[in-house]
């Protein structure tokens, strides 16, 4: 135990370590408390990360956009084209509906050419 300074023994050199050690150990458990605490958030940031990608679905091979009233349709695209993600207004479709719909005239995306993809040329 540390003993005040108006006590009559004064502190040790042996008494002042001890009390070093003693703040060294509290310090040591609080910032190994905190090193925990960052690596359970990172592991479910981590988790979640996971579960998110698995969740995903695979990204489609062939897109079919929509007109702004979504009737009509605009275009083809390939599944990743940065185009269909921008519009937000396409749909997943087979090969065939791809193909379908170019020959029914439905402009290609001159951007990802799905109609070179898909090997039909005019």
């Amino acid at each position: 135990m540390i003993e005040h300074v108006n006590e009559s023994r004064p502190l040790s050199r042996l008494d002042m370590l001890r009390f070093a050690r003693r703040v060294v150990e509290q310090q040591a458990a609080r910032q190994l408390a905190l090193i925990d605490r960052w690596i359970s958030d990172e592991e479910r940031r981590e988790t979640g990360r996971r579960t998110a990608e698995a969740r995903r679905e695979r990204a489609a091979d062939w897109l079919i956009q929509h007109g702004l009233n979504r009737t009509n349709v605009d275009a083809v695209h390939v599944g990743d084209c940065w185009v269909a993600k921008k519009s937000g207004r396409c749909r997943p479709v087979s090969r065939e509906q791809a193909v379908e719909a170019l020959r029914q005239q439905v402009p290609a995306c001159p951007h990802c050419r799905p109609d070179t993809a898909l090997g039909v040329l005019d």
